[in-house]
């Protein structure tokens, strides 16, 4: 059974830093993309960070290049989002997703808030 476990969201001051982990079970997560997706109130789901499966070449939105950086330890099957220089405007509500077979799966989901 696939399952997906984000952790680590908070209230954090502008400016400061989170890490955000998503441990999988019920399958391999180096054989896979692995995604963090956020959502604010009132917006769409929206892509954040993916990380390949052999490589673990990694993109990144256009909003968070240089502050967020997504990696992966695939010995403790976890996926980890660093979020650095947060603002106000990276409040949201941060998912963890993967595609098996054409089926994606979600997390419960993070919420993170910046605010001071």
């Amino acid at each position: 059974q696939v399952q997906l476990v984000e952790s680590g969201g908070g209230l954090v001051q502008p400016g400061g830093s989170l890490i955000l982990s998503c441990a999988a079970s019920g399958f391999m997560s180096s054989s896979y993309f692995m995604n963090w997706y956020r959502q604010a109130p009132g917006k769409e789901r929206e892509l954040v960070a993916p990380i390949t499966n052999t490589v673990g070449n990694t993109n990144y939105a256009d909003s968070v290049k240089g502050r967020f950086t997504i990696s992966r330890d695939n010995a403790k099957n976890t996926v980890y989002l660093q979020m650095n220089s947060l603002k106000p405007e990276d409040t949201a509500v941060y998912y963890c997703n993967v595609k098996i077979r054409y089926r994606d799966y979600w997390g419960q989901g993070t919420q993170v808030t910046v605010s001071s």
